[in-house]
């Protein structure tokens, strides 16, 4: 029988496939949220004091302050692609590793951004409501906007942009247009936001949130809009002003907003919302998912085995791929 006391404590705070639990056990005495609401900050804090290990996903946040109740941390391994809920300085303080998932969530985020596209252009939950109020048949309603002959472009062209691209070139756009100015894809032509914004039918947002792309998309630039034009956003809450986007909404400027990510996710920021703009949850031009751009089952477990298997070879001192630092500060 395994010694547990002689184990590194590991928290893990969402629940995760047996398999990973197996594993995780084998190497350490682990503590598991049940879920799938997440701890409160006290509870965390308590069952952070003698852990080495962190095993995190989407809700979490790691800063200095949950550092200082942490004395015994050794890594933090996150269930996820982005760190913007992880303060990668104060954790390089500590000495305390971090690692991500970075690519394992590309394709099926890449292909819920073209889901929540066609969702919101051709009006999929108003028809599913009417279909369900009563359907008496066919009538001329219901009309809205395909992607084929559109004028699509992609903002952010990491490895997510980069795989929207890739499946949009099956639907016969009449241009994708691509604003980057870090990086180039030649199946694309560059433009900056504002020749985006100006000209495009679709603008899906696929960026990472950093200084300079909070509420990139704002009042100033939604005044720019091709009238009637559909917004997704499956890259961070933040880099979308959703008060802004509601008002433009409301304004008839916007034909619709989709979204899989919401300001109030963004957990370092001080002054982050609450709750999801009370505005776009009331729009009946709004389509609005939970976060669920990794949400595939086998998708899943392969991130969940990443990451624990980041874990332990950071308790064993071992090297990993996966691990980052305050230079790897953009995605």
């Amino acid at each position: 029988m395994t010694n547990t006391s002689s184990l590194p404590k590991i928290v893990v705070t969402q629940p995760v496939h047996a398999e990973v639990l197996a594993k995780l056990q084998a190497h350490g005495h682990v503590v598991m949220n049940p879920g799938p609401e997440p701890w409160s900050d006290a509870e965390l804090m308590a069952h952070l004091q003698e852990a080495e290990g962190l095993l995190a996903f989407m809700p979490d946040r790691v800063d200095r302050r949950t550092l200082e109740h942490a004395p015994m941390l050794r890594t933090v391994a996150c269930a996820l692609k982005g760190h913007d809920n992880f303060d990668l300085r104060a954790c390089a303080e500590a000495g305390v590793s971090v690692s991500f998932v970075r690519d394992l969530l590309t394709e099926p985020t890449a292909e819920l951004a073209i889901g929540l596209a066609i969702a919101a252009a051709r009006h999929v939950l108003a028809g599913d409501q009417a279909v369900r109020r009563g359907y008496a048949g066919w009538r001329p309603t219901f009309y809205g906007t395909g992607l084929h002959r559109s004028v699509v472009a992609v903002v952010g062209l990491g490895p997510v942009g980069r795989a929207i691209v890739e499946r949009l070139s099956g639907f016969g756009c009449a241009e994708l247009l691509g604003v980057d100015p870090q990086a180039r894809d030649p199946r694309v032509q560059a433009v900056d936001l504002d020749t985006a914004l100006r000209r495009a039918d679709y603008l899906i947002m696929a960026l990472p949130l950093l200084a300079q792309t909070r509420h990139l998309i704002s009042d100033r630039a939604l005044s720019l809009v091709k009238p009637g034009q559909i917004l997704v956003n499956i890259g961070r809450g933040s880099v979308v002003d959703e008060a802004a986007v509601a008002r433009a909404l409301e304004g008839g400027r916007l034909g619709a907003y989709a979204a899989d990510v919401y300001e109030m996710e963004d957990w370092l920021l001080p002054d982050r919302p609450a709750e999801v703009h009370p505005a776009l949850i009331g729009s009946s031009r709004t389509v609005l998912t939970p976060h669920i751009g990794s949400a595939v089952r086998q998708v899943r477990l392969a991130i969940e085995h990443r990451a624990a298997d980041n874990l332990l070879q950071a308790l064993r001192g071992e090297h990993f791929s996966d691990r980052v630092t305050v230079a790897d500060m953009v995605d």
